[in-house]
């Protein structure tokens, strides 16, 4: 099959470096470079890397359904469209462009998590599986028959950046075999059931903001699951605004509230502080503080004095 793959950060590249393996990929759409972090220099997404290091020829319209555009991918004649977390989404005329239209690689079990960010997500909300569905797109967001599905554990310990790094590997192998599939004919659509639908919606630097209010438990969770982005912060005294990197549900007799909040309720210099939630303790034992790196809090507190009774907020 001739197969134009559209798609833009390292997740999509892991999925385009196994497809360049075993088929002919004859273009490769992308978003256009963008500038880094910190400076002005553009810098390529992941996929153009990829596509040029493998000698595909490469496009980065501002618009995919610009009719100039959609003119290009005509003439390409694809027999199939990938897509794998392009950033833009595909019109009716693009998804019926090829012969076996367009199939996505989505990072959740479908119909849960339609939408941006579904590995993050689904460790937040303390779910004890995830997976990859491909899926055949229409013209809704992830709402299109499922190929198939491949499904894996969430680790007790498992954060946004293990389970996107896990996903991506999972993805480029089921999106070979559901190629394979489609090439002889074997695949059974299966339509998603709406009222088993959820939205995972997209993160913005403010969504990894610590409500102390909320139990240990689900803070524990947020702190797992927005790393490496957004990243679950708070603002403490005069260190400002805190990334909280790691932190520990305390089971032991402390574990019951002591204070308000928020409330810095004990020190142990060897391994962290202990901060009273709504419901429970909670042991931070890795932070980054602005414009430093991560470090664990025994260390940190070798260098900064911290004392019971601060209070993050």
């Amino acid at each position: 099959m001739k197969i134009v793959f559209m798609g833009t950060p390292e997740f999509a590249a892991v999925s385009l470096r196994e497809l360049v393996k075993a088929h002919e990929v004859v273009a490769v759409i992308t978003q256009p470079d963008r500038p880094a972090k910190r400076g002005k220099k553009l810098m390529p997404p992941p996929v153009k890397e990829v596509a040029l290091a493998s000698g595909i020829e490469v496009h980065q319209p501002q618009r995919i359904r610009a009719k100039e555009f959609k003119e290009v991918l005509a003439k390409i004649e694809a027999d199939i469209f990938v897509v794998v977390a392009y950033g833009q989404i595909l019109p009716k005329d693009i998804l019926e462009m090829p012969k076996y239209g367009a199939v996505n690689v989505h990072a959740s079990l479908l119909p849960k998590y339609r939408g941006a960010a579904p590995i993050q997500w689904a460790i937040v909300n303390g779910e004890m599986e995830s997976g990859v569905t491909i899926m055949q797109m229409d013209e809704g967001l992830d709402t299109g028959p499922m190929l198939l599905k491949d499904v894996t554990q969430i680790e007790p310990y498992e954060t946004g950046a293990s389970l996107h790094d896990k996903l991506a590997d999972i993805g480029a192998r089921a999106l070979i075999k559901a190629l394979k599939m489609i090439e002889l004919g074997k695949t059974k659509p299966v339509p998603q059931d709406n009222a088993f639908a959820s939205y995972a919606s997209m993160l913005a630097r403010d969504t990894g903001r610590i409500d102390w209010s909320r139990s240990a438990v689900e803070i524990e969770r947020l702190v797992r699951g927005f790393y490496i982005w957004p990243s679950a912060f708070s603002h403490l005294e005069a260190f400002g605004s805190v990334k909280i990197i790691e932190a520990e549900i305390v089971q032991n007799e402390l574990s019951c509230n002591q204070g308000e909040p928020g409330v810095i309720v004990d020190i142990d210099r060897k391994r962290g502080f202990l901060v009273a939630t709504g419901s429970g303790n909670l042991l931070v034992t890795k932070i980054q503080t602005s414009g430093k790196k991560e470090m664990e809090v025994s260390a940190f507190l070798l260098g900064n004095d911290i004392e019971k009774g601060w209070k993050f907020e």
